[in-house]
């Protein structure tokens, strides 16, 4: 197959199609006769890959035939496995690893220009970092406090792999809120924290304030949150974190 740039093509098609598409569809997109169509998609069933599928016919006549490309799995297990490997024997160093990674990743990310003057801001930008990576998240309530917020995150698209490699995938996922935190103006000013299954389906976020103005009281009319210092210096590079402390709480439990 991967001679012909025709299957090529009818392939791709077939991959971004929402629905089977039959040979007289796929001869209309590709300006190729019906018949030379059905030829490439009966070399391409022979291969495994795609599938025949059944369509009620349009107006009198036979069913058609709609043909829908084979999703190949990935095994992210086994690649996990060797990511994993890959950074090394210790499970602190392979969390510090990952999330230098994920801060190299929030480095490349386009966000916006949503400044951090309070946790409170601090926590929406998290919360819709982390709904546009689709982890479901909610706050949470209680508990609050003006130190301190915790995002609940219900869901995971890497929950199966978190499951055995914490340490590589929520390094990741926490070192991307440190960096696009960070890029919004909390570098010193807010602390992220995340916590892999405090519940069978459930890891939490938790954002702590580290540094308020030191010439100002709150303003009990700014909400349930301090203002953070506009005037806290910035931290240089070499000063910051090195994320050492990632998970060493459970990789001691493993």
């Amino acid at each position: 197959m991967s001679d012909s740039w025709p299957r090529r093509r009818l392939l791709a098609i077939l991959r971004g199609a929402t629905e089977p598409l039959d040979a007289q569809e796929l001869a209309r997109i590709t300006g190729q006769h019906v018949t030379t169509v059905r030829f490439h998609l009966d070399v391409l069933t022979r291969e495994s890959l795609v599938r025949q599928f059944q369509q009620p016919p349009r107006g009198r006549g036979r069913p058609r035939i709609g043909y829908r490309a084979v999703q190949r799995s990935v095994g992210y297990q086994e690649l996990a496995q060797v990511l994993a490997d890959q950074l090394g024997s210790d499970p602190v160093t392979r969390s510090a690893a990952a999330v230098a990674a994920g801060r190299a990743w929030g480095a490349r990310m386009d966000i916006g220009t949503q400044a951090v003057e309070t946790l409170a801001d601090a926590r929406d930008i998290t919360m819709s970092l982390m709904s546009e990576l689709g982890f479901a998240p909610e706050k949470e309530p209680v508990g609050e406090t003006p130190e301190h917020v915790r995002i609940n995150l219900t869901a995971c698209p890497l929950r199966e792999l978190a499951r055995s490699h914490s340490e590589v995938v929520c390094g990741v996922h926490m070192g991307l809120m440190r960096e696009v935190l960070e890029r919004n103006g909390a570098r010193g000013r807010v602390d992220v924290q995340l916590h892999p299954f405090v519940e069978p389906e459930l890891c939490t976020a938790r954002l702590d304030l580290t540094m308020t103005a030191p010439d100002r009281t709150p303003a009990k009319d700014s909400g349930d949150q301090h203002v953070i210092a506009p005037s806290v210096p910035r931290i240089p590079p070499q000063l910051r974190d090195t994320d050492t402390d990632v998970f060493e709480e459970s990789a001691q439990q493993r």
